[in-house]
């Protein structure tokens, strides 16, 4: 895919969009933070159904550590592997107190030191949060960029490259937002809606359908 498409594609997804944002609920970049670590491998409507019960109770790093691994338990127990990450949990919050005055940290280096936080929920929390230039390559980001051509690669670290090489400077702090909610929304896995999308002509798919 060359340039001159790579362009026409977000300009037309800002279009659609001007403001992508995240579907996670949060209003602190403490709450964004807890709510990317607990969607892994998780849809987040599942997290905000029990992220709306939990965060009126637990807003601050110190009332989360409070409620300890069990009494988190119970509040996310709907979502997978929630042992494992109510104990990721509570842990960042000790170290959020204990090493950041209770804030989180704006850096890579720092975010990827906390439990349950890789490089992909590092990322998120660094565009959606400090609206610095990353890109967290999950399995919607990963799937338009090969199926479109606008990024292929054999891994989410090779995409992940590619795009932040590739994509439109214009177009990279927000770039992130507009794959996923085209690959959540439109070009979906089992059955892509072609028919319905606005990069369709664009699109180097070879296999195409259509909902018509």
């Amino acid at each position: 895919m060359n340039a001159q498409k790579r362009y026409e594609i977000f300009s037309r997804l800002r279009e659609d969009n001007p403001n992508p944002e995240t579907e996670l609920n949060y209003s602190s970049t403490f709450e964004l933070l807890i709510a990317v670590i607990l969607s892994a491998q998780a849809t987040d409507v599942g997290v905000n159904k029990a992220t709306d019960k939990l965060f009126p109770v637990a807003r601050t790093p110190e009332a989360m550590y409070a409620l300890g691994v069990e009494g988190l338990s119970d509040y996310i127990k709907t979502i997978g592997l929630y042992n494992s990450k109510a104990r990721n949990v509570i842990e960042t919050c000790r170290l959020l107190i204990e090493r950041h005055n209770s804030q989180v940290p704006d850096t890579r280096e720092a975010l990827e030191a906390l439990p349950g936080v890789g490089r992909k929920t590092a990322s998120v929390v660094l565009n959606t949060a400090f609206r610095q230039i990353a890109m967290a390559v999950d399995t919607h980001i990963f799937r338009v960029s090969n199926r479109t051509g606008i990024a292929p690669g054999k891994n989410v670290l090779e995409v992940e490259k590619k795009l932040l090489r590739l994509v439109p400077k214009e177009f990279l702090l927000d770039a992130h937002h507009w794959l996923i909610l085209h690959g959540r929304y439109v070009c979906q896995a089992r059955k892509p809606r072609c028919g319905s999308c606005r990069i369709e002509d664009l699109c180097e798919y070879k296999n195409k359908t259509s909902d018509d």
